[in-house]
């Protein structure tokens, strides 16, 4: 069964592998497989589950929902976020400000079919709305019982210090980043967590197999596997295209035999490194099919000696991105249209 962690510095245990719908539900997979996969997450013992709005147009948030209901409501941890553009993607609906903020959790309340969500995140920062006016709405939405705990995404140092501020002003507190986080992927290392452990955040990270690429199944001067995320026209290529570079994809497979030495397939290996940061919550993980969970949810508990985490950093080398200035440039100035 799945590890419980505390987030961050609250009270609230989430599951440390938790399950995410970012690129599949409603989207690269059909809606009786996503039912699946969530059912065959719960009997692996997550009961902790990622989405957001924005995802496949606010179709994710309806699938999880159907896929939940039934379940004793209060033996889940249910999180959602705002910001990204949904619907007829007006001027209004997108970004941080009181009216989107509000209009968005009932929106994502209703596809849900819950009363509340555990975690309400700001899925970026708003360069176009007063921070105040952000902070007083989630605290707006916490006082109605519509989420019990507020977190933010993609945050800089700078601005998750800011928000906690004002948040504790306003008599709530931040309790989690979600960044992308991956054995490729070290940009809030620098920054990013030092802040947020000093003020209580925990990170629960989305891409710990770097949209796949850890996975070691893209090789090399070789096509992607047909069905892949690497082939997906709708969203999942432009995502991965970054990794898909010959130096990468040469490098992550030196990791073979280093997942090996620790008895672990290349997805376990890939979570269980991001697991050994005490900062690190939980790890975000999807699948396409039921038998994807079956294997990574083995990597919750493991512990990598030093000598495998060394010989991670050896393999990988030049390839790892570290530049936490990475972190500003996910957010946009001007909001999406």
């Amino acid at each position: 069964m799945v590890t419980y962690r505390h987030l961050g510095s609250s009270g609230l245990k989430i599951t440390e592998i938790a399950y995410g719908n970012w690129l599949t539900h409603g989207s690269q997979v059909e809606a009786d497989t996503a039912i699946d996969c969530v059912h065959t997450a719960l009997d692996l013992g997550i009961t902790s589950f990622d989405t957001a709005d924005v995802y496949a147009n606010t179709a994710a948030e309806e699938v999880l929902g159907r896929a939940l209901s039934g379940q004793r409501r209060e033996s889940l941890e249910i999180f959602t976020k705002v910001y990204w553009p949904i619907g007829p993607k007006g001027p209004n609906d997108v970004g941080l400000s009181r009216k989107h903020i509000m209009e968005g959790i009932n929106g994502s309340l209703r596809r849900l079919g819950v009363d509340y969500v555990d975690l309400y995140q700001a899925h970026r920062y708003d360069y176009e709305t007063p921070l105040e006016e952000t902070m007083q709405a989630f605290a707006d939405v916490v006082r109605a019982g519509k989420a019990l705990y507020i977190g933010v995404s993609e945050w800089t140092a700078e601005q998750i210090r800011a928000g906690q501020g004002l948040a504790s002003q306003m008599g709530f507190r931040l309790v989690s980043n979600q960044p992308q986080y991956s054995a490729l992927w070290r940009v809030i290392e620098g920054e990013v967590i030092p802040a947020s452990t000093e003020l209580g955040l925990g990170q629960i990270v989305f891409s710990p197999m770097a949209q796949g690429v850890l996975s070691g199944k893209y090789l090399p001067g070789a096509e992607p596997p047909a069905g892949s995320r690497a082939t997906d026209g709708r969203g999942g290529k432009d995502m991965i295209s970054r990794w898909m570079r010959p130096e990468v994809l040469t490098a992550v497979q030196a990791l073979r035999g280093v997942a090996e030495e620790a008895g672990l397939t290349m997805p376990q290996l890939a979570i269980a490194w991001v697991l050994q940061n005490p900062a690190i919550s939980a790890a975000i993980v999807g699948a396409s099919c039921p038998e994807q969970l079956r294997d990574t949810v083995r990597a919750s508990g493991v512990v990598l000696d030093e000598s495998i985490m060394k010989a991670i950093d050896a393999a990988l080398g030049d390839v790892i991105m570290r530049d936490p200035a990475r972190t500003r440039t996910v957010s946009p100035n001007p909001r999406p249209a």
